[in-house]
């Protein structure tokens, strides 16, 4: 099973949905701007992605400045911001035993199949 946030405004998160149900994939489809994650579920996917907070950020958001975050804030508040503002999170994110991929390009899903 992957879990899969998804946000069906954007094309690229659309595009990694449709790769995974084309190749046949079991998907757990979470519309994380509604179903908000906690800040422990964006910790545990962090360290599945292998990154540092703001690398799973989408820091052009105009949210972001509004906070006053930048690239050098501390991790603490950049995950209580993405669990405040779930915009920020960057998407897609799939996640699948452990392991996660940002969608960023589309094939990137792939990984975990």
């Amino acid at each position: 099973m992957i879990s899969y946030w998804h946000n069906p405004r954007c094309s690229k998160s659309r595009a990694g949905l449709a790769l995974l149900e084309e190749r046949g994939a079991d998907v757990q489809v979470r519309l994380y701007l509604q179903d908000a994650p906690s800040v422990a579920e964006i910790k545990a996917v962090q360290a599945a992605l292998g990154v540092s907070a703001v690398q799973m950020m989408r820091t052009g958001e105009k949210v972001f400045k509004d906070l006053g975050l930048s690239k050098d804030s501390a991790e603490e508040d950049l995950l209580a911001a993405m669990a405040a503002h779930p915009v920020l999170i960057e998407r897609p994110i799939a996640i699948k035993n452990g392991k996660a991929v940002i969608g960023r390009p589309t094939e990137a899903v792939e990984a975990l199949l």
